[in-house]
């Protein structure tokens, strides 16, 4: 029997880099929005087909890269609707594929520093006290002063 315990809270783990089908798909699928060779879409439903496929891309890609402006910013424009118009929609297309090409730099750079780090074993992590914690010191600190005060005799 094989115990497995849980990892820390604390400790953040980078998720799995995305896999090379998955890479190789979006990778494809951006070329064929932003490649200088790539046709471009003839009709409204090209688009629409295209916007899809990005769409799921960055869904795909959300479970993989940290949490970043990158991201942010894909499932920003991803949750937009299609503007009505070729010339609009093929504008948004572009962006959204530039988004998700940024999405795929992201989830294959290596992880940047954290603002918070994993605390080294057998010291002491110093937080913050919460601003309750610290009114909750001061009143305590007042009425010590006041009984120590009243304890002391007058001349």
């Amino acid at each position: 029997m094989v115990l497995r315990f849980a990892e820390p809270r604390w400790q953040r783990v980078r998720p799995a880099a995305p896999s090379r089908d998955l890479a190789v798909a979006v990778t494809e699928t951006v070329t064929l929005v932003l490649g200088e060779e790539s046709p471009l879409p003839e009709t409204e439903q090209d688009i629409v087909d295209l916007v899809r496929r990005l769409r799921g891309h960055v869904m795909q890609l959300g479970a993989v890269v940290l949490p970043g402006p990158a991201l942010d910013h894909a499932r920003e424009i991803s949750g937009g609707d299609l503007p009505d118009g070729y010339l609009p929609s093929r504008v948004y297309l572009r962006q959204l594929a530039e988004a998700t090409q940024d999405l795929v730099r992201a989830a294959n750079s290596p992880p940047q520093f954290e603002e918070r780090r994993a605390p080294v074993p057998g010291r002491w992590r110093v937080r913050r006290p919460s601003r309750n914690a610290l009114r909750g010191m001061v009143f305590a600190v007042a009425v010590a002063i006041l009984i120590i005060a009243g304890s002391v005799p007058r001349p």
